[in-house]
């Protein structure tokens, strides 16, 4: 009877030097994938500097000197001069007040019909293809096309709304773009309609990550569809609905295209933001350090109203824990 051969275990000292390759092989593939990364994200790097930082610090600098568009260099030093002459501007605060109601008027419903019909879609068995299609398209199309759809559609007389008036027996008025009370809302309106589809499409995505078991378990213990959305969505939404509010936010008090293309800021100033008078300041009268002082006034109230909503959510998340 013959018995198996026994085969010697290797010694430390046989395979220390193999484990020495092993993790120099590992440390150089690990420094060509940083390499790597490096290279890739260097295209992104430059661009970032080149027209976002740079620009940046560049507004910053010149907005304490009387820098203009007629001569080079920063020009005369300013201190807090500029930024003095926008606090004390009425047209400074106007517009500013223009901005927020705007932003005011345009992000709720843009957050509350994207999640309805992101829902509705969500609870089609078929067809979920078309209705995406329909909703982000407009969201494609460039501000001015945009605008002028809204324009033909407000205009008096022969516009879309005004025959809708006739048809209903109402008598069409000089324009809903044309008078100060309403013509921020005709804005808010094209707006809505044109930036939906982003917003649906993040609730979309987030309504396809919750898994389907948990509604049919709900259903099964006799949930309604209302108690489904709220004991389920909603919650499991959270925070896409955060993201979704402070894009929207940041967004809209950057409002500039559809002012300027549908209004121009008009009737009066009534529907002029903080972007057309940084404009007009920089470039109609040739100031772009009170324009840039303006830029970081605006700058930071958009900072302090993003840092307050997060600070709202982070306290109402915490007292859901601690519930």
């Amino acid at each position: 009877m013959t018995t198996a051969p026994v085969l010697d275990r290797p010694t430390d000292a046989a395979t220390a030097p193999r484990a020495r390759r092993a993790g120099s092989f590992r440390t150089s593939l690990t420094r060509g994938q940083g390499r790597s990364g490096w290279l890739f994200l260097a295209p992104f790097g430059l661009f970032y500097l080149a027209f976002l930082l740079g620009p940046t610090v560049w507004m910053i600098v010149s907005s304490f000197f009387n820098t203009s568009t007629v001569r080079t260099g920063l020009g005369s030093f300013a201190g807090f001069a500029n930024y003095a002459e926008m606090l004390s501007r009425d047209d400074f605060w106007s517009s500013l007040w223009h901005t927020l109601q705007f932003t005011l008027y345009t992000t709720p419903p843009l957050v509350i019909l994207a999640f309805l019909f992101a829902v509705l879609t969500n609870r089609m068995n078929r067809g979920q293809w078309f209705f995406r299609l329909a909703f982000f398209l407009p969201f494609i199309l460039p501000s001015a096309t945009i605008s002028l759809i809204w324009v033909f559609i407000f205009t008096p007389a022969t516009g879309l709304f005004a025959s809708i008036q006739s048809a209903i027996g109402l008598t069409p008025g000089a324009g809903v773009l044309a008078s100060p009370n309403t013509a921020m809302i005709g804005v808010a309106i094209a707006t809505v309609w044109w930036t939906l589809g982003f917003n649906f499409v993040l609730y979309l995505a987030g309504l396809q990550e919750i898994p389907r078991e948990l509604y049919e378990a709900a259903a099964v213990d006799g949930a309604s569809n209302w108690q489904q959305i709220k004991s389920i969505t909603l919650p499991l939404l959270g925070r896409t609905t955060t993201l979704v509010i402070l894009l929207q936010i940041i967004a809209s008090l950057k409002i500039f295209d559809q002012v300027y293309l549908m209004t121009n800021g008009g009737p009066g100033i009534s529907t002029q933001v903080s972007l057309q008078l940084i404009t007009g300041v920089g470039f109609t009268d040739n100031r772009l350090g009170a324009a840039s002082a303006a830029s970081v006034l605006l700058f930071i109230v958009i900072v302090a109203i993003a840092i307050i909503r997060q600070l709202v959510e982070r306290a109402a998340a915490k007292r859901e824990m601690g519930a």
